[in-house]
């Protein structure tokens, strides 16, 4: 595979930066969000937010579909959701004698799942069974959801109650896990001085076509990266399964998942290349929702974030060096 050339990724750095300046426009205050959201889109992943409710989550996923010519839908997730009602169902027609599909709403360019752990595993499945396989199957006939494709997924991490915790083998299907917080002062007085604005992202006009996102996700694929970074990376994965509060550590998926994130990451800083910082800007929100920590060691306070610093400490980076 050919390396991009410098002018492809000053190119990409410039698009995605308009991009990311379109969406700000209705994400007020958080162009690190974006930024992290838009890399997970270009990877051709999917994004959990893990936030409280009334931070941004809905305007993010409309105000990214609406920057990118895209559809979005919106599924509310309860506990009496049907998989049906995420995937589509198919119907008889009695005027013409046959079954037609009806697609769900998960049939758009970017889908949000509100509060995914509100539904039942077997609905959690469904959607997480189209996420990694870009189709739905109904009735043994396959139908494609199209390109791009993203779930930005959300849950709300203070009331647990009712609610279906995503097993491992789930949460590993995202490709990122960020949270989108509260805005800092002056974006917060900005955003009530324009409180008769119900939905800024309706104002928003394409930056590029959704022919365009996997174009660039193409390019994105093609950054170069040194034996010595991936080395880096498979040594980082590896500690994590032999860290002392660590029960399952990061598998090798993990591992490609943080290689696809960093690949968009140097590219959108006008890098045909990947740097070792690239790996400690992305290795949290990639890995974090990976780790999982020994009992006894969470119940003594030990976190995923915390294990993951301290691998940054124990295991050295390659020196940096460019490669054209």
């Amino acid at each position: 595979m050919t390396t991009m050339s410098p002018e492809q990724a000053a190119w990409f750095a410039q698009t995605f930066d308009r991009i990311v300046a379109n969406v700000a426009r209705a994400v007020l205050g958080k162009d690190d969000q974006i930024r992290l959201a838009l890399t997970c889109m270009l990877a051709d992943g999917h994004l959990l937010l893990e936030d409280a409710p009334g931070t941004g989550k809905t305007s993010l996923a409309r105000a990214m579909a609406a920057s990118v010519q895209g559809t979005n839908h919106r599924i509310q997730f309860t506990p009496d959701l049907l998989p049906s009602d995420v995937t589509g169902v198919t119907i008889y027609d009695q005027q013409t004698g046959k079954f037609d599909f009806h697609p769900g709403p998960v049939f758009a360019n970017i889908v949000l799942a509100d509060e995914i752990n509100r539904a039942s595993p077997k609905t959690q499945s469904a959607l997480l069974e189209v996420m990694e396989e870009g189709r739905v199957t109904v009735d043994g006939v396959p139908h494609a959801v199209g390109s791009p494709f993203m779930v930005i997924a959300t849950q709300n991490p203070i009331e647990q109650a009712g609610t279906y915790r995503l097993p491992e083998a789930q949460l590993d299907r995202f490709l990122m896990k960020t949270s989108i917080g509260y805005p800092d002062l002056a974006s917060t007085v900005e955003i009530l001085a324009g409180a008769s604005v119900r939905d800024r992202s309706a104002a928003l006009q394409p930056v590029i076509t959704g022919q365009a996102v996997v174009e660039m996700t193409a390019l994105a694929a093609t950054t170069h990266v040194d034996p010595a970074v991936l080395e880096y990376v498979s040594r980082l994965a590896e500690e994590s399964r032999a860290a002392a509060d660590v029960h399952v550590g990061v598998s090798v998926r993990g591992a490609l998942a943080l290689v696809r994130c960093m690949k968009v990451w140097a590219a959108a800083h006008g890098r045909n290349y990947v740097l070792p910082d690239d790996v400690k800007d992305l290795v949290h929100h990639v890995w974090v929702h990976r780790i999982v920590l020994d009992p006894e060691a969470e119940f003594a306070g030990a976190t995923a974030a915390g294990a993951i610093d301290r691998l940054l400490v124990d295991v050295p980076a390659p020196q940096e060096r460019r490669t054209a």
